[in-house]
């Protein structure tokens, strides 16, 4: 265990996707400063994020995010006692840009460095607010995961149950360009799903089953065929009472297995993280399941659902806590990452 001083600021460098964002945390709680330079601008033209771009453009930017968040907490490099950068899961190109950058702040500052989990930043996302009791659930849900996460302790996760196939963020995405609108999707389906009504069926699979598992491509499938169908067959459909009920079996098959989770481990608290942690529908179900069960439930700010470095700042604190270092010299992005490694 470190030899801990008053407070432990953390500048915190995320990059996994297509933010470039950077942070100064204090004791992964006080977050003094989160810069977070998004490109949908950019790859709304590409239906999508475009990889090779997406690397590029954090190249261009990310010195200067740094700069603005070390501006905005109003503290120099020599303040900082470590840094934390996302190593995994992500795009490689991305993330390689991130964990060059902060490899060289490291070795330059001879500062400790703390290679993160993405994933497991989107659950300590709720820590910042609020305090995480074990044994706690965490229900991931973004553009790329779908799982449930039974957190043992601090930094001890277990992925109970995940998706066979498409992430719930995904199948957002991919609906939504059959309704004709723009990249990033899964805010706009919300946002039309709120005037709708749950008029279509779509089939919810697995529901039934006995684990935590997830599927989510047979209901993508289902509502492709149903709008080709439509559309053969010179029906009108009705875009809102669509997006309803696609999201309306979504949330579901979710909310489901997640009660499900909680009733049989006898958790404290259930937590939501990740992108699509957003979506209004979701966390009006999960706080309900809080009066329903009696768990308390913890939701990030919006501002902290989406990827961003005060997120990996929160969780790089339990890093350092736990002297979870690495060296400057020999780390290396991971596209894939294993989250139940971290503290063994």
């Amino acid at each position: 265990m470190n030899d801990f001083k008053e407070k432990i600021n953390i500048l915190a460098i995320e990059t996994s996707c297509d933010e470039t964002s950077v942070a100064v945390v204090k004791n992964g709680k006080e977050v003094l400063s989160n810069i977070v330079s998004s490109q949908i601008e950019t790859h709304k033209q590409f239906g999508g994020v475009v990889p090779e771009i997406a690397s590029r453009q954090h190249i261009e930017v990310v010195i200067q995010i740094v700069e603005e968040a070390l501006e905005e907490a109003k503290t120099s490099l020599s303040d900082i006692d470590a840094l934390c950068v996302t190593q995994g899961p992500g795009l490689i190109g991305s993330l390689l840009v991130g964990v060059n950058v902060a490899k060289a702040l490291s070795y330059a500052l001879d500062k400790p460095l703390i290679a993160a989990h993405h994933i497991a930043g989107h659950i300590y996302a709720s820590n910042i607010d609020n305090d995480i009791v074990y044994p706690s659930l965490a229900l991931v849900v973004s553009g790329g995961h779908t799982e449930l996460v039974y957190l043992k302790d601090e930094l001890n996760f277990e992925i109970i149950g995940s998706t066979h196939d498409d992430a719930v963020g995904e199948a957002y995405d991919k609906v939504a360009r059959q309704l004709n609108l723009e990249y990033p999707g899964g805010p706009k389906v919300d946002k039309l799903a709120k005037l709708g009504e749950d008029k279509y069926k779509f089939p919810r699979a697995m529901i039934d089953s006995n684990d935590y598992n997830f599927s989510f491509s047979g209901m993508k499938s289902a509502v492709i065929n149903f709008v080709h169908n439509a559309n053969q067959r010179g029906e009108e459909i009705v875009p809102e009472d669509l997006a309803c009920s696609f999201q309306m079996a979504v949330v579901e098959v979710l909310i489901t297995k997640t009660k499900k989770a909680i009733i049989n481990l006898g958790v404290k608290q259930l937590i939501l993280a990740g992108g699509v942690a957003g979506n209004s529908e979701l966390r009006k179900q999960v706080l309900e399941l809080e009066q329903e069960l009696g768990i308390e439930v913890l939701i990030p700010k919006m501002s902290y659902c989406s990827d961003n470095a005060a997120m990996m700042g929160a969780v790089g604190y339990y890093y350092y806590k736990n002297n979870i270092f690495s060296n400057p010299l020999t780390l290396n992005a991971k596209s894939t990452l294993d989250l139940e490694e971290i503290n063994k």
